[in-house]
């Protein structure tokens, strides 16, 4: 019987094997609550690409993070079990529509054994073929913090890129557009049917100006109003950040979130059925200081406590569901 691998991390911060969030690295998803996923793809950008070397840095950069929160004095990894399960792994890089089925064979490995993915990218197409595992048997609402929509029908021709992938979900029936939210969207387009199409559809786009004038809380009620109680996933573009706090990505628009308020917008999630989540395009080419990395580090700390939360409280329901029986 083939024995399975897994490996602690290092108690010293500046040894061992950098993982995600120092948590132990394992390719045995069998017992695991939260999967931390590297997907290192950015073969669907259209201009700066780099967010290949994303999941790489963010384990390097993850050394600095530590587990009690200093809000909440949640510290997730005693609600949960949360490991690394390493990248996903292409079998041909140059072929778009292999690497998603790769993903979505990879992730679906995952979803069967139990576990909620929590993932890097990568460019923000993979969060399409990531759907078409977690929302295979029902569609999801979502939490979208971005500075674009990601809801054009193509780019270039294309209906497969970092700028669709949103748009295909919607289309597939993995995401339920009444319950999905975009918050931060900014920045000129050369048309407007991003934008368009988010509202056609039915999804609730609250614009940076709005974020702005409307402050975290009233933006949060709002979150809830949408949502529900319902199945949701949390997709954090790491663009959705003002780019002097962010600025090794591939799309930079400025005017955008303090590192604060994104904190705090991901801290308001709790309470919601959380069912998975991202965070991608950060580029590490474009920011040689790290610091980029450092921030998609943190962000993930920070969705991987709701989620720990959200994760604890299902497997709660589902034994007290038992005993009753």
């Amino acid at each position: 019987m083939k024995e399975e691998f897994k490996l602690e991390a290092a108690p010293l911060r500046y040894a061992g094997v950098a993982t995600l969030l120092r948590r132990p690295l394992t390719n045995d998803p069998s017992g695991v609550d939260i999967a931390l996923i590297g997907v290192p793809y950015d073969g669907a950008t259209e201009n700066r690409p780099g967010a290949r070397h994303g999941p790489r840095e963010i384990r390097n950069m993850s050394s600095l993070t530590r587990s009690v929160h200093h809000v909440t004095r949640v510290n997730p990894y005693e609600l949960c079990n949360v490991a690394d399960l390493g990248d996903v792994n292409f079998s041909n890089p140059f072929d778009l529509q292999q690497c998603f089925d790769d993903i979505t064979d990879f992730y679906r490995r995952i979803c069967a054994a139990g576990a909620v993915p929590l993932s890097v990218g990568g460019d923000h197409s993979v969060s399409f073929p990531i759907l078409r595992a977690v929302a295979a048997e029902r569609p999801v609402g979502m939490v979208h913090i971005d500075a674009h929509t990601d809801m054009s029908d193509h780019e270039f021709g294309h209906k497969f890129t970092h700028g669709t992938p949103f748009r295909r979900a919607v289309e597939g029936g993995l995401l339920d557009p009444e319950r999905t939210i975009q918050i931060g969207i900014r920045g000129a387009q050369n048309s407007e049917e991003s934008w368009q199409d988010s509202e056609n559809a039915g999804i609730r786009v609250i614009y940076m100006e709005e974020f702005t004038s409307s402050g975290v809380e009233v933006v949060l009620d709002e979150v809830r109003r949408v949502v529900g109680q319902g199945p949701a996933y949390v997709s954090l573009d790491i663009d959705s950040l003002d780019p002097a706090f962010a600025p090794g990505t591939g799309t930079p628009e400025i005017g955008g979130l303090t590192p604060i308020q994104a904190q705090a917008l991901i801290r308001g999630l709790a309470g919601l059925n959380l069912i998975g989540g991202d965070v991608v395009e950060v580029s590490p080419p474009f920011d040689p200081t790290g610091n980029t990395a450092l921030v998609g580090a943190t962000m993930l700390y920070e969705i991987v406590c709701v989620l720990a939360d959200a994760v604890a409280r299902e497997k709660s329901s589902q034994s007290a569901g038992y005993a009753k029986m």
